[in-house]
């Protein structure tokens, strides 16, 4: 890594609405995908550092998932009508095309499979989705996606194999009462995927740590669910439990992202870091062991904030060695900060594992 001065700055980029996804086209610039009742992009070619007007791309919610298809150059930009969906299985779920690097967008409808269980996954909504680098499944596209049935619902995938066009869906996530996930590829290949959970099972501890599990074979399946050291939104859950908004409804989406340093696996983690049930304190983790440890941690905002997208930059653009993190602010309207590693790892020791020496 080349050597950097610590770097942070903060921008209000949306003045309304929520839901944000971040992602970096090949060219370098930055889109960013937004909104609760229109969905609007905002894009920066330069870096960040300023950004152009907000571009109305269609009605309705945004269902995350955003993916910068790196085999075409394309982005694709996913919608829903309504949420929760009347009807999961009839839901439209509408792919807004970007081939110009988010200036202009077309509509289109794709093809998604059902599930094993008889499910036509939804959408709405998770952290961006990603392009397979590593294997035979290299160029393949991956989204989280989640399937809402009576009870607890749980998360799983979507992936494509045709660049967009049809969806396949994995298997569940090992755990019911999940949505709202993320994905991201190490270097040998496996993909880790990081969920929240919102609602627990009678009897069940409601934890608040963060829940991950891994796949072997592109996304497909998933095994090996664990609780890591990293908080899954505000941490108090109360004898009467009262989640985030006092109605049980635990945990918060979160963002995530690979930072790429060769021969290294570098991951970032963005969520609250908040004692009480108050969405408050965004804050962004590292691991430099591919998600078994998380030694470091850095305050963003330490006002109200809420769900939040990551994104890291690209060799030989504008971006380069900046990482993006965009968020809801409580009040409505978003924000984005842009950093480098280095302000990062001059954060707060977590106890959880140590940094390496050798950055």
């Amino acid at each position: 890594m080349t050597e950097q001065t610590a770097s942070m700055e903060l921008q209000e980029i949306f003045p309304d609405e929520r839901f944000p996804n971040v992602v970096v086209a090949l060219d370098g610039t930055v889109v960013a995908t937004w909104g609760a009742k229109n969905l609007v992009v905002r894009r920066s070619e330069d870096g960040g550092a300023t950004w152009g007007p907000t571009i109305d791309v269609g009605d309705g919610i945004h269902a995350g998932g955003t993916t910068v298809d790196e085999g075409t150059g394309d982005i694709l930009f996913f919608g829903h009508p309504e949420h929760p969906p009347k009807d999961s299985s009839m839901a439209p779920r509408t792919i807004y095309r970007s081939s110009d690097s988010g200036r202009t967008w077309a509509g289109e409808e794709a093809v998604f499979e059902k599930d094993g269980n008889g499910h036509v996954p939804s959408l709405h909504f998770s952290e961006v989705g990603i392009t397979l680098r590593q294997g035979e499944h290299a160029r393949r596209l991956l989204r989280p996606a989640r399937v809402y049935v009576e009870g607890a619902g749980y998360n799983m995938a979507v992936f494509s194999d045709d660049h967009g066009r049809t969806w396949r869906p994995s298997t569940p996530f090992p755990v019911d009462g999940t949505g709202e996930g993320c994905v991201a590829e190490l270097e040998d290949g496996r993909i880790y995927y990081s969920s929240r959970q919102h609602r627990f099972s009678e009897g069940e501890a409601l934890r608040h740590e963060r829940l991950h599990a891994w796949s072997h074979d592109g996304g497909a399946t998933w095994t090996d669910p664990a609780h890591s050291s990293l908080p899954d939104g505000p941490a108090y859950r109360g004898e009467e439990g009262r989640g985030a908004n006092y109605n049980g409804h635990f945990g918060m989406a979160a963002g995530l992202t690979r930072v790429p340093v060769a021969d290294r696996d570098i991951l970032l983690y963005s969520n609250a870091d908040e004692p009480t049930h108050e969405r408050q304190r965004l804050t962004v983790w590292a691991s430099f062991d591919g998600g078994a440890s998380w030694p470091v941690k850095r305050l963003v905002d330490e006002g109200p904030s809420a769900y939040s997208s990551l994104a890291a930059g690209r060799a030989g653009t504008p971006t380069e060695d900046w990482i993006f993190v965009q968020y809801e602010e409580r009040g409505g309207g978003g924000r984005v900060a842009r950093f480098n590693l280095p302000w990062l790892l001059a954060g707060e020791a977590t106890g959880d594992g140590e940094v390496p020496t050798d950055l």
